[in-house]
């Protein structure tokens, strides 16, 4: 029986003057100053004011003897304080007040922080634990899932993105930044949500609004169910299902909640009429509409991994053949002398290597077509090394500056990789510093690089911005949790391989990896594995007689091919087709027809796979 309370509230207006008066804020509490090497963090408590306006941090360099202000921020209890290169030795004293219509309060207490050099382990650290606060901070506070976006609508929460959320928060509770009680009570808070949250045969949508749990449409027709985000959910939930694992009251309905929602995900409805290749939408109003067959390689590989292990709803294991790699999926390219093995050129933008591998430990084991450590391994050395040739000449390219994706850039959100086309100069951080377990030299060194030389603007209170374009000076503004879940979740793999320990526990997954086709193998995860050497040098460059010259250097023979495209990657002349070459060096001369001076790109690849592009200045 619900019983229903009335109130009545009497209001009588009498000939007395009604003064509304707002008063300051009180003083803020708990500040706590963090020193790191290049800035300070500083944390509080929130203010209990409704009308509270914003903070203002003030610091001192003289043991408080004289105050500096140095900068106003909004609700959030939360500001970082960038010291760059300012002197070591210095002890920073911080202070912080509440501001509002009614005016400033009264200084919170003081706290102090160092800024000294730190390690690779420190930064590594440092880097998790700022990168978890944006979905332990900015989570939103009626679900607890995580928000597509910090400059979106705080309505709009991911469903895929709230999947590498709930592995940082596992994350979070193992390196203490939080208590277990407190992860428990956040889990416990999103898995009641998506219990009543809406939901197309087990399937959840793309987004949906944080506070009521009805989907947001992702596109015209996308307002349905989203197979590949729901396995991003599911893989890190089944995660949490293994790590919360004491025999309490809580964890335990935890872990039946989680259980219940993984066994009512209708894999096998998305098959579409029982066909041979799972769907990734369908939509109770459109239908198959957005008719998207999920065939590889791309980020959805764990899609086949969960249907085929789902122990209520399976998809035949025979699907992974006939549906994941039926298609296009073999790749026998390479590129700076790592083999790609499968996805599109180059092995397409770098989240095809993380997000369905926060769980999935790759080591170890092949299909038919590869180990997928050392695909993801060379997927990130080639990357890496384009860096380096930087064919495009953009700004700021090197051995430490690289990583392409799908991120926010100047010109809005899209997807970026070596394909000329697809290069407009913007790196995102998480692409480098998620393939840590892959690549973790070259990630460590574009760690070091993002945080000490471009850490003034990329570095903010959830820890790296989304991206930057040096050609524009242009850096995002923004965070997105599909970009921020993948660096805390592969930096742990990197460092204790928590995630792959915890997710392969599943007692659901190595017999579906089984079933599809996955067998143990030995290669080594160490060193790269890179193909038949074949290098080029174009000389003179650049060239102004319209003579192309170019010296070709093969370990063996080899057919080659060679082309001239423009930026856009449009072929502008082909100038060789399948001719052979002997081992040792050979010398290439083209004259070249271009339809105006400027840079273009020679690309020239071998029978092998090897494809080698280097820019030419023609005049």
């Amino acid at each position: 029986m619900t019983t229903q309370f009335r109130y009545t509230l009497l209001l009588a207006v009498i000939n007395l003057p009604l003064i509304m008066c707002a008063q300051a804020p009180v003083a803020p509490q708990a500040l706590q100053a963090t020193g790191y090497e290049k800035h300070v963090a500083l944390n509080w408590q929130a203010n209990p004011e409704s009308n509270l306006s914003g903070y203002k941090i003030y610091r001192s360099t003289n043991g408080g003897a004289s105050w500096e202000y140095l900068k106003q921020t909004g609700k959030a209890p939360i500001a970082i304080d960038w010291t760059g290169n300012e002197p070591e030795g210095i002890t920073r004293h911080y202070r912080i007040t509440a501001f509002n219509a009614g005016g400033e309060s009264a200084p919170s207490q003081p706290d102090t922080a160092d800024c000294v050099p730190m390690t690779d382990e420190e930064l590594l650290e440092m880097t998790q634990r700022a990168t978890f606060r944006y979905f332990w901070d900015y989570g939103h506070p009626v679900s607890g899932m995580a928000r597509e976006r910090s400059n979106g609508d705080a309505n709009t929460v991911t469903t895929g993105g709230t999947g590498f959320g709930i592995m940082a928060i596992v994350v979070g509770a193992e390196r203490g930044w939080v208590t277990r009680t407190e992860a428990v009570n956040r889990m416990i808070q999103i898995a009641s949500f998506l219990q009543f949250a809406d939901r197309f045969h087990g399937v959840f949508p793309h987004w949906m609004n944080g506070t009521n749990g009805n989907v947001i449409p992702f596109s015209q027709y996308d307002d349905g169910g989203d197979l590949v985000e729901t396995a991003f959910l599911m893989q890190g939930l089944l995660a949490a299902r293994q790590y919360f694992n004491q025999d309490t009251p809580l964890e335990n309905a935890l872990r039946d909640v989680i259980t219940g929602l993984w066994e009512e995900v209708e894999w096998d409805w998305y098959r579409k009429n029982n066909s041979g290749v799972l769907y990734w939408h369908w939509s109770p109003n459109f239908g198959w509409q957005m008719n998207f067959p999920l065939r590889g390689f791309y980020e959805a590989q764990i899609v086949y991994i969960l249907a085929a292990a789902s122990p209520t709803h399976p998809v035949p294991a025979s699907l992974y053949q006939t549906g994941w790699t039926s298609s296009n999926y073999a790749n026998s390219g390479s590129h700076f002398g790592y083999k790609i093995y499968c996805g599109p050129f180059g092995g397409g933008p770098l989240f095809f290597a993380h997000y369905s591998y926060l769980g999935f430990d790759p080591r170890g084991k092949k299909d038919a077509f590869c180990n997928y450590f050392v695909r993801n391994r060379n997927h990130s050395l080639i990357q890496q090394a384009y860096a380096v040739a930087n064919p495009k000449q953009h700004t700021g390219y090197n051995a430490d500056c690289w990583g392409l994706t799908s991120c926010d850039g100047p010109n809005g959100y899209a997807a970026h990789d070596i394909w000329p086309a697809n290069d407009d100069g913007t790196v995102a951080p998480t692409a480098a510093l998620s393939s840590m377990p892959f690549a973790p030299d070259v990630s460590l060194a574009a760690l070091r690089h993002f945080y000490r030389v471009r850490g003034e603007r990329l570095w903010g209170v959830y820890g790296f911005y989304d991206a930057f374009n040096l050609n524009q000076n242009w850096y995002a503004p923004s965070y997105l949790a599909i970009d921020q879940g993948p660096i805390v979740g592969m930096i742990e793999n990197y460092r204790t391989g928590l995630l792959w320990d915890l997710f392969m526990q599943n007692p659901e997954i190595a017999p579906a990896l089984t079933a599809i086709g996955f067998v143990p193998d030995n290669t080594p995860v160490t060193e790269p594995e890179k193909a038949s050497a074949l290098e080029i040098s174009v000389t003179p460059n650049p060239i102004s007689n319209g003579l192309l010259g170019v010296d070709i250097y093969l370990q063996e023979a080899q057919q080659l091919s060679a082309r001239l495209r423009d930026l856009r990657g449009s072929i502008v002349q082909d100038l060789l087709s399948e001719t052979p070459f002997p081992a040792g060096k050979s010398r290439q001369t083209w004259l070249v027809q271009v339809p105006s001076p400027g840079v273009y790109l020679l690309e020239i690849g071998s029978n092998s796979g090897q494809i080698f592009v280097k820019k030419v200045v023609l005049h």
